[in-house]
């Protein structure tokens, strides 16, 4: 089960990555984490660039609002969701964690 956490930064959850997969896809959940494969390898931050475009375009949030916290130099890596501007509303904590709760639902 993914688990978030809501701090005043805004929602965090966590992520595992496979690098140098044949698609880019969010494929469910894997060790309490949310699955994401990506094409690009694992060198000079390209597979934490396309984690964060991949996660962008999966909850409909531009790119900038999201950061990797935690993991930079790991396949797990915790993911924060910022507000596009101030604290992030109950509104969106709640739509982002209905996102999250679909996406985790995925099969490969």
């Amino acid at each position: 089960m993914l688990e978030t956490k809501t701090s005043a930064d805004g929602l965090t959850f966590w992520v595992l990555v496979q690098p140098r997969a044949s698609r880019k896809a969010v494929v469910g959940v894997h060790q309490d984490a949310l699955k994401v494969k990506l094409t690009a390898p694992p060198v000079e931050g390209a597979a934490n660039a396309q984690c964060l475009e991949v996660l962008a375009k999966a909850l409909d949030r531009p790119k900038s609002t999201l950061a990797i916290v935690n993991g930079q130099t790991n396949r797990r890596k915790q993911i924060l969701v910022r507000a596009k501007g101030g604290p992030l509303s109950a509104e969106e904590i709640t739509a982002l964690q209905r996102r999250l709760m679909e996406l985790s639902q995925k099969t490969p």
